[in-house]
């Protein structure tokens, strides 16, 4: 997997204070997309072992409370990148006690393969659909268009 930036401090991409990765490889290609160069699979850098230890860490750090991980993109269930993300959501489960996970994504919930669900069940919160360009609407909150959805997948004392 590649992605394209990292933030370890985010209080635009969810609620709170949060990391976000922003993870390259999207096959939508939304027309109005604002983050275009994340489409290509290859683009970005590396995601190592390290990258996901630094999420790790900066998810624990006392000295900066964050409330949780947000993943976009790019896109997150893209095929190329669900084996990370996928260990990823595990790790931030098993080592981060109390934080949230936030992923946007263009694939559908309803349609989402066996490999995309085992990773949707392990997070929090999803925002799903293409973004729609003539269904944009800068008044709404998390998402980008009226056709997109903010699936709460888990009852807020059931995270962690």
């Amino acid at each position: 997997m590649f992605y394209h930036q990292y933030y370890p401090i985010d209080v635009v991409n969810g609620p709170g204070t949060r990391c976000t990765l922003f993870v390259s490889g999207c096959e939508h290609q939304c027309r109005g997309c604002y983050n275009q160069s994340t489409w290509r699979v290859d683009s970005g850098h590396p995601f190592t072992a390290d990258m996901a230890d630094r999420i790790i860490a900066d998810l624990n750090d006392e000295a900066i409370k964050r409330r949780g991980l947000t993943l976009s993109g790019g896109d997150p269930l893209h095929p190329a990148n669900q084996a990370d993300v996928l260990a990823l959501v595990q790790r931030v489960r098993a080592e981060c006690p109390g934080k949230d996970i936030w992923m946007w994504t263009g694939y559908l919930l309803a349609e989402l393969s066996p490999r995309q669900q085992e990773i949707v069940a392990l997070i929090d919160v999803l925002i799903d659909g293409k973004f729609e360009q003539g269904l944009a609407d800068p008044s709404l909150v998390w998402r980008g268009s009226s056709n997109q959805i903010v699936h709460y997948l888990r009852p807020e004392q059931d995270r962690a």
